[in-house]
């Protein structure tokens, strides 16, 4: 599945059958995607699934066994890092701790000749952008990782880059932080219309951040989309327990139900008849009258702030994950009755 921006422009970066191997190995694997003109897309999926050699390959960091590799329409292969003119900013900021955060911000200008005034006030713009306004003299050793993490992103933005690639850029913050960061980076990359490729492992964060989210598997890419179409309509079986759906089970849908081993579900219209695997999202299992309904068994309760996540042994079938108001959830140990609600029911092509 992949879905692109309504009116899409031409894509600033496209890759056209990208592929890395070592040796017998595949890191990547035909890799077709593009990003365009100020657009935000988020490469999601677990370790060793590809994302950072993505990153490394439009770098120019990682040699590609095959595919072409575009930026604004000008082919990048076998062009050297520093004349793809791309942005990248590491986990580990990679600042110069001998240089203050005036001179950290300003490195890439200088190498590329700018004079001395334009320096100084791209510089100041870029602070004040980031938040740090009048921070040029301070000694990068004395900032918080937060203030690190602003000053690092300064310093990638200020030579304009067509790309800006960021590999886990809020990845060492704190959680609280995090979630304030990502909100401020997504408010500056469309102010400053800024095309954005960035490797995150963090669900939530991508989903805050991007206008498109890939998610990668064995150097694949298994699904693209806004992060409400990957949300709500998993491509495939590994999608939707990456993104921590567990309610999956094999089903035989004829018409407006579903066999199951938990018995007979309700699915959406227009669901197709057949076999098929069928995803039942926690907050579709919901609690029914005494006498109605699937027997269970309350084996775990794990709070989630406004809510509880509930693990279920039913009479039938494998366990359930079940999402209730923290004020309705059941003590563990207690036996409950469950239905399921059809428009949370997705089938799972593939």
């Amino acid at each position: 599945m992949s879905t692109a921006p309504p009116n899409p422009p031409a894509p600033m970066l496209r890759l056209d059958g990208v592929s890395v191997r070592y040796g017998t190995r595949s890191a990547l694997e035909d890799i077709r995607l593009e990003v365009f003109e100020h657009e935000t897309l988020c490469l999601l999926g677990p370790s060793g699934s590809g994302k950072s050699t993505l990153l490394r390959a439009v770098a120019g960091l990682q040699p590609v066994t095959a595919g072409r590799t575009l930026l604004a329409g000008r082919v990048l292969d076998g062009m050297p890092p520093h004349r793809r003119g791309v942005g990248l900013m590491f986990q580990d900021h990679q600042l110069f701790p001998h240089r203050d955060v005036g001179q950290n911000v300003g490195f890439g200008l200088r190498v590329r000749g700018e004079p001395r005034a334009r320096q100084r006030q791209s510089v100041a713009r870029l602070l004040e952008l980031v938040g740090l306004p009048g921070a040029e003299s301070r000694p990068v050793t004395a900032l918080s990782g937060g203030e690190q993490q602003r000053v690092a992103l300064a310093r990638a933005l200020a030579p304009e880059p067509g790309l800006l690639m960021l590999d886990e850029p809020l990845g060492q913050l704190d959680r609280g932080l995090r979630e304030r960061l990502v909100v401020e980076l997504r408010a500056l990359f469309h102010t400053l219309g800024t095309t954005v490729l960035a490797v995150t492992h963090d669900q939530h964060e991508a989903f805050a951040l991007a206008d498109r989210v890939a998610i990668m598997n064995e150097g694949t890419i298994a699904q693209i989309g806004t992060p409400q179409e990957v949300w709500q309509r998993p491509a495939t079986e590994f999608v939707a327990r990456f993104l921590g759906f567990d309610n999956v089970v094999p089903a035989t849908v004829r018409g407006r139900v579903a066999d199951t081993p938990w018995g007979r579900l309700p699915v959406p219209p227009g669901t197709p008849d057949g076999t098929c695997r069928l995803l039942v999202r926690p907050t579709g299992v919901r609690f029914t009258p005494d006498g109605d309904g699937l027997p269970c068994v309350v084996r775990s309760r794990t709070f989630r702030g406004h809510h509880v996540l509930l693990r279920l042994a039913p009479d039938s079938g494998p366990h359930l994950q079940a999402e209730v108001p923290l004020r309705e959830a059941p003590a563990e140990g207690q036996a409950v009755r469950v239905g399921f609600a059809a428009e949370e029911v997705a089938h799972l092509p593939g």
